[in-house]
Parts: structure tokens; C-alpha cells; sequence
């Protein structure tokens, strides 16, 4: 069974951080992209950061360049997040996906073999 458990979700104030965390399972890991998503109320999903499990190159969107960091531990097939000088505007379901390399730095949704469920979070002001 293909699983992808996201984790580390939770409540911080403005300027905080957090880690997220992404298990998966029942897939090659090593096959695939993993990406981070995320979708804040009443807004379209999107992708916001991926890493190539194999070499190590990451991705970013503009607006989380320089406070967050996604990085993988192979040999527990799981990827993070850390987010640091978290803003209200970070505020979401994060979700991470598994999908093909090519498309790591355009993180088109439709594209994402996997899912995870997502883990909430919510920035304050």
C-alpha cells in the first residue's frame, strides 16, 4: 500500500518555525520527485518546494526562498520541511506528493502520482 504520511503540523506565531515531516512507503522512493503543497483557505493548491531524492537539488517558489528548507533522509525514505520566520500567509494544509523529476520545478498538481493526507498550519499574527 502506497503511503505518504505527512506530519508536524501545528499553531506558531508570526516570525516562528516548524518541521514538517514526510514518511512514505509502498513506492521506489529513489523513482521520484517529493514535493510539498499547500492549500490555504478558499485558494487553489500549490506547489511550494520539491527535492530530487537522488542528488539533492531542491526547488523553491519565490515566496519561501531563504526561510524554508526541504531536505531527505533516504535511508528513512522521508523528506522535510523546515520552515522558519513563518508569516500568516504561510497559513495552510500542507500535503506532500511524489512525482516524476521533470516536473519538480513546475509542481503541477496533476502531475502528482502520490498523495499524503495533509497536516495543518496556522500562523498567527
Amino acid at each position: 500500500e502506497v503511503q505518504l504520511q505527512a506530519s508536524g503540523g501545528g499553531l506558531v506565531q508570526a516570525g516562528g518555525s516548524l518541521r514538517l515531516s514526510c514518511a512514505a512507503s509502498g513506492f521506489t522512493f529513489a523513482d521520484y520527485a517529493i514535493g510539498w503543497f499547500r492549500q490555504a483557505p478558499g485558494k487553489v493548491r500549490e506547489g511550494v518546494t520539491s527535492i530530487d531524492v537522488i542528488d539533492g537539488t531542491t526547488y523553491y517558489r519565490n515566496s519561501v526562498k531563504g526561510r524554508f528548507t526541504i531536505s531527505s533522509d533516504n535511508a528513512k525514505n522521508t523528506v522535510y520541511l523546515q520552515m522558519n520566520s513563518l508569516n500568516p500567509d504561510d497559513t495552510a494544509v500542507y500535503y506532500c506528493g511524489a512525482l516524476r523529476r521533470r516536473y519538480r520545478t513546475t509542481l503541477p498538481t496533476n502531475r502528482v502520482h502520490y498523495w499524503g493526507k495533509g497536516t495543518l498550519v496556522t500562523v498567527s499574527s
